[in-house]
């Protein structure tokens, strides 16, 4: 089964997300944001997810996950979690 690395921004509401989506375009590191506005525990580490398979996610971000090229980030992803940006790596 193919894996997927990812790192996310999980934000509540959209205009976070279109907020963050400016500051990466800006310079800021991905990381740098993970770290200074996810809601998710992953942003200790910078939203890193590490490793996972398909159907550890839920399918919206699988499937933005797996449209992503390595090194690229996505626009807002909406789950039931709230939105998420995603790097995939």
């Amino acid at each position: 089964m193919k894996k997927m690395r990812a790192k996310h921004i999980l934000v509540e509401h959209k205009f976070e997300a279109d907020d963050l989506v400016k500051k990466l375009a800006e310079g800021v590191p991905f990381e740098k944001l993970a770290q200074d506005y996810s809601h998710c525990p992953s942003s200790k580490d910078g939203g890193d997810l590490g490793e996972f398979s398909k159907g550890m996610m839920v399918k919206p971000f699988e499937d933005a996950v797996e449209n992503l090229k390595e090194g690229e980030a996505s626009g807002p992803i909406k789950t039931q979690f709230g939105y998420h940006l995603i790097l995939r790596y």
